[in-house]
């Protein structure tokens, strides 16, 4: 069911007062939509100056007068309806609770009647399906991230509906009803397809990307209600002797057939029947299954040809090759999407590859005949070792050794690991190996990346998903320390103010972790909430800065458009040189600065460009004496850019009269060396000493072109020495007319000004580049590196992906 479907029954009541539903259901039911309403409300505020603010900014930097107009009158009829949104964005969230009892059958069978009284098959317009596209997008991303929530929800829902668990597409309240409400209360806007685009745009980030916890909040709302009190989720475990008989009956298939499935939480061993990673993707994850990520043994090393040939990865090239436009380690859904079960499968037969080469290197080394630790064990002896006091740093390789040898100690026998556990250390090393190239090791947050490590080994022994799902809260938190750490960071882009809330969110795991991913999720939500407090600050600051490029963009079309206007007046006149050169530096100044203020439909424009006329025609053919009320009104407009009194009478009389270059060449050669050491209104003494540069080659006339589309906020990676070492700059904003860029840190802080001429040329000599969604985030490319040497071992460097985030 599409998000953007709506209730198509006429006769369906709208409010909950006409639904005539039971007093203890209305009940429930207007405590629910009074929750929502109140949680939403600021949200919704927020989001309304911010849509206003942004159009207005759309209307200003437009390029075309086309699109300005378009701007300016949605600007206009936005402020005019704009009180009318969120009260009808409450009665459509009303209808739906009112309409909760209403049979699915019926509401199916009225559309189906409204459908065929056209008798007509019609298309879809194009801007229909992007506004649907949209807002399914939001609805899906925001189910996704509260699972648990939607879970728990759609049972509480189907009880006051008196009908079985209601799912997403029909449950009041959830993100879909939310979306689909929204675009209906849009319309009383009366705004352009452009324009509610940009609304849906901000909903989603300023709305939406709070509803998570409202839904969490809702749910316990209603259990207070009584309805289903109590209700929680509790995954199946499965019997040791399942496990045993799971594990028997891989160990019995044949070659390239071994179960690849996923161990419930707290097992050894894959359970018999249980689903794989992608078929867990969407239940509740509140305490929900675990798995292995470890590989079987008796693979053939060829993966299937759905995982092989790039089938399950869920993001398109397109996807992978757009800009990266998030601040650091900002949350991103670019990649959530995959087949988990199919990069899961890929991932083993890597595994087995890697190990069957080992094998032929070292033909004499025999497996280890000790009897291995269940992954129960293996889990609560990295428990003991998380517990304990911090001591020196160590790798997960001493962490195998240390716990093999305790084993040892505590059994008085030798102890191994299961293929499958042994395969999880060797997956995370490899993952640690890459970061710790990707990382600074002086960096404050370097240690806490070190600290992770055995929650993190413990995550993966139990969850296969760790390694095959990009929005794995473990992976996000572990993207989050990581990129605070990066070498792409300068010395200035990390807030000190940020490494409270790491030590924090890290402690916090440490201590509190002991199987439940929840952990990992309450940490991330709290870190979150100050990476996103630090993202306001800088988006602020990032704007500010903006706004100035603008000023120094409007102060140049001003002066461009002055030039033109007194260059078409002057002409082909004949007048003294000298007076040439006040009129093209001095007075160009002060039709610049008219321009600017006043506009060109200004009766002072007007004004100016009249009194420009009469200076050419004084200094051209008019009397030696000056004009003394023209000379008084040049003196005035020259004072107001900056002339000092006596300078300004100078000038005054010099382009007042029709003096010769040889009258008085003393006071002439003076009056040129004090304007030649001024400082022009607009002037760029940086940009007047560039030298001039050769044509753009074609490569770099089509980098050239290409920055010139690219969305503002792009990330851009600038060489810093001959090492290679680079650092991470956002081009925040760049101008059609000067051609000049503006880049600022993560931090928000103007760090400089490039023109895209020479930032094409500095991509083309590789000394720069445009960061990728697939390399955007760090662990992701971390991940890719571990991968890309796990098809060398296997063989297969030219196969794809193997993550869950798409990355080639």
């Amino acid at each position: 069911m599409s998000v953007t479907t709506p209730n198509n029954d006429a006769t369906a009541p709208r409010t909950l007062a006409a639904a005539g539903l039971p007093r203890r259901v209305r009940k429930a039911l207007e405590s629910a939509l009074a929750l929502v309403s109140a949680e939403l409300d600021n949200y919704l505020g927020a989001m309304l100056d911010e849509f206003e603010q942004e159009l207005f900014r759309l209307a200003d930097r437009a390029r075309n007068p086309g699109s300005e107009s378009n701007f300016v009158q949605a600007l206009r009829t936005f402020r005019l309806n704009r009180s009318d949104l969120v009260p009808q964005l409450m009665l459509e969230l009303e209808a739906s609770l009112a309409t909760l009892r209403a049979p699915p059958a019926a509401q199916g069978k009225a559309s189906v009647r409204e459908a065929g009284s056209h008798l007509l098959l019609t298309l879809v317009e194009d801007a229909a399906m992007d506004e649907d596209g949209i807002l399914r997008e939001i609805a899906s991303r925001q189910e996704g991230r509260a699972t648990l929530a939607m879970h728990l929800l759609g049972q509480r829902f189907g009880v006051l509906a008196g009908s079985p668990a209601i799912d997403a597409a029909r449950l009041p309240l959830g993100p879909q009803s939310v979306c689909r409400a929204l675009r209906t209360a849009s319309r009383a806007l009366d705004i352009g397809v452009e324009s509610r685009e940009l609304l849906f745009r901000l909903f989603d980030r300023m709305v939406m990307g709070h509803y998570a916890p409202v839904l969490e909040k809702l749910d316990a709302a209603l259990d207070r209600e009584g309805v289903l009190p109590g209700l929680t989720y509790v995954p199946m475990r499965v019997r040791a002797t399942a496990r045993e008989q799971a594990h028997e009956a891989a160990a019995n298939a044949a070659p390239g057939q071994a179960a690849s499935r996923p161990r419930a939480r707290g097992t050894g061993e894959a359970a018999q029947g249980a689903p794989g990673p992608a078929a867990g993707a969407g239940r509740p994850a509140g305490n929900g299954e675990r798995g292995s990520p470890a590989v079987d043994g008796r693979s053939t090393g060829h993966a299937d040809a759905g995982a092989a040939h790039g089938h399950g990865t869920g993001a398109t090239h397109a996807d992978l090759q757009r800009p990266h436009t998030g601040w650091m380690a900002e949350t991103s859904s670019a990649f959530e999407n995959s087949d988990e079960q199919a990069d899961y499968q890929a991932l083993q037969q890597l595994m087995a590859g890697r190990r069957a080469l080992i094998g032929k290197l070292r033909p004499g080394q025999a497996a280890s005949a000790a009897p291995p630790l269940s992954t129960d064990d293996v889990f609560r002896a990295l428990g003991t070792l998380q517990a304990a006091p911090e001591a020196s740093p160590r790798n997960l390789m001493d962490i195998r050794q240390s716990l093999l040898a305790q084993a040892r100690q505590k059994r008085g026998k030798g102890a191994s690991l299961s293929q499958r556990d042994n395969d999880t250390f060797e997956l995370l090393h490899m993952l640690y190996g890459q970061l710790e190239g990707e990382i600074s090791r002086d960096a404050p947050a370097s240690a806490l990346l070190r600290r992770l490590q055995l929650p993190l080994l413990r995550v993966a022994l139990q969850d296969p998903a760790f390694f095959v799902r990009a929005a794995h809260p473990a992976r996000q938190l572990l993207n989050t320390v990581a990129e605070t750490a990066a070498k792409w960071l300068d010395k200035d882009d990390f807030d000190p103010q940020l490494l409270p809330p790491l030590q924090q969110a890290v402690s916090h795991v440490i201590d509190k972790y002991d199987g439940d991913d929840a952990v990992f999720e309450d940490s991330n939500r709290a870190l979150q909430a100050h990476l996103q407090a630090q993202v306001r600050r800088a988006e602020m600051l990032e704007r500010r800065h903006v706004e100035a490029a603008r000023g120094k963009e409007k102060l140049e079309v001003a002066k461009l458009r002055a030039g033109k206007a007194l260059a078409d007046m002057l002409g082909d006149q004949r007048i003294p040189k000298f007076s040439r050169a006040l009129l093209n530096q001095a007075w160009a100044d002060v039709l610049t600065l008219t321009l600017l203020r006043q506009g060109e439909d200004s009766q002072e424009w007007q004004g100016q460009l009249d009194a420009t006329r009469r200076i050419i025609q004084a200094c051209g053919h008019g009397a030696d004496a000056a004009d003394p009320a023209l000379a008084t009104h040049v003196e005035g407009a020259l004072s107001q850019v900056g002339y000092h009194a006596e300078e300004a009478a100078i000038i005054a009389n010099r382009l007042t009269s029709s003096r010769s270059d040889e009258d008085d060449p003393a006071s002439r050669t003076e009056l040129a060396m004090k304007l030649k050491a001024r400082t022009r209104l607009g002037e760029d003494s940086a940009r007047a000493r560039r030298p001039d540069l050769p044509p753009r080659t074609p490569e770099e006339q089509a980098r050239y072109e290409q920055l010139r589309v690219m969305p503002f906020g792009t990330f851009i990676e600038f060489v810093t020495n001959q090492q290679g070492d680079v650092v991470r700059r956002r081009l925040s904003w760049f101008s059609p007319v000067t051609d000049n860029a503006l880049f600022v840190n993560q931090r928000g802080q103007r760090v400089g000004e490039h023109s895209l001429d020479a930032l094409a040329r500095m991509i083309v000599a590789d000394q720069a580049r445009i960061v990728t969604a697939e390399r955007g985030r760090l662990v992701d490319r971390a991940w890719q590196a571990a991968m890309r040497t796990l098809r060398s071992f296997a063989g297969r460097g030219d196969a794809p992906a193997i993550t869950g985030d798409g990355l080639p």
